[in-house]
């Protein structure tokens, strides 16, 4: 055991949101929620937050999986928050009668998360779709989790700034720290886990915490930021991300690399790699892939191992 002398307040409560987030599993209910519990809750819901509050079947089936092969399990209630403090009030009054929570960004991830087969409300975070803050000298900036990745870099366009993680879909910058999503880009710039500087969540109790500043360098305290990154909505509801941002380069050229062997395609990658090259992608597709997208697309690509290949730079 740690015994810690005169911890500073800072440390006592990184010590407290730990054990919040550890504890969570011990939170989630087994079973669904007695009917007279839940309708009371959906009540008190109803009543705060008004037209934006639904138990719409059609809205309860949208929040719930369709991208998947589970069946749709949908909540039982939607609600959209606005604030931090709107979302913490949400977690609170479900948590106090043991309902699920269950966030929700665009739903276009593929993991299956968003599926309620415990009932319970569902948080939707696309009202908060405010850009707070950029910082061009730093090169980061503040976002609510409801910002869209394209809607970002359009709103960074101007400053010569861009977000690099491309996971495909235009999915909300929450949604994408809680699956810790990576895309194409990812050989260069890394994942979400290497671009989120600092997070704002709602935890499983009710508690707002906030879990390192803006400063690149420092190593206080616990990382709780990468713990919250990848935690697919399970370990609190992030309310506010700090993203680094990357100049958009000079030039960018692509091209498309057959080989005549698996082993000759890899090569490739790892010399590319190891050499310093500037590239910002590499996707491989195997011959049987690049049939199905011949067949698909209408094109005429040799059916042998390939390289697609980005560049970034000068």
């Amino acid at each position: 055991m740690l015994t810690l002398i005169s911890p500073s307040p800072f440390i006592l409560e990184i010590a407290e949101i730990a054990e919040i987030a550890m504890n969570a599993p011990n939170l989630v209910p087994r079973s669904r929620p007695a009917p007279d519990v839940l309708a009371c809750v959906l009540e008190r819901l109803s009543t705060r937050f008004a037209q934006r509050f639904s138990v719409s079947a059609a809205v309860r089936e949208q929040h719930a999986s369709t991208l998947t092969w589970a069946a749709n399990e949908p909540p039982d209630a939607v609600v959209y928050p606005e604030t931090t403090e709107e979302v913490a009030e949400i977690v609170r009054l479900c948590a106090d009668r043991r309902i699920p929570v269950i966030p929700f960004g665009t739903g276009s991830s593929l993991e299956g998360h968003v599926n309620a087969p415990y009932g319970g409300v569902s948080v939707d975070t696309s009202r908060m779709n405010a850009v707070l803050a950029v910082h061009p000298e730093d090169l980061d900036c503040v976002v609510e989790p409801g910002v869209t990745r394209k809607q970002l870099n359009a709103h960074l366009r101007d400053l010569g700034l861009f977000f690099p993680i491309d996971p495909g879909a235009d999915a909300s910058l929450g949604g994408m720290v809680a699956t810790r999503a990576s895309g194409t880009n990812a050989v260069r710039y890394g994942t979400m886990r290497e671009n989120v500087v600092a997070l704002t969540a709602v935890m499983p109790d009710g508690t707002i915490a906030r879990t390192a500043r803006r400063a690149r360098k420092s190593s206080a305290g616990y990382d709780l930021t990468r713990l919250l990154v990848g935690s697919e909505g399970t370990l609190g509801i992030v309310t506010e991300i700090t993203l680094k941002l990357h100049g958009i380069p000079e030039a960018i050229s692509g091209g498309i690399c057959p080989f005549p062997s698996l082993r000759a395609a890899c090569e490739a990658t790892i010399l590319t790699i190891q050499s310093g090259i500037p590239v910002a992608r590499i996707e491989f597709l195997d011959g049987p892939q690049i049939e199905a997208c011949n067949a698909y697309s209408g094109l005429a690509l040799p059916a042998l191992p390939t390289l697609f290949v980005e560049f970034h730079g000068t």
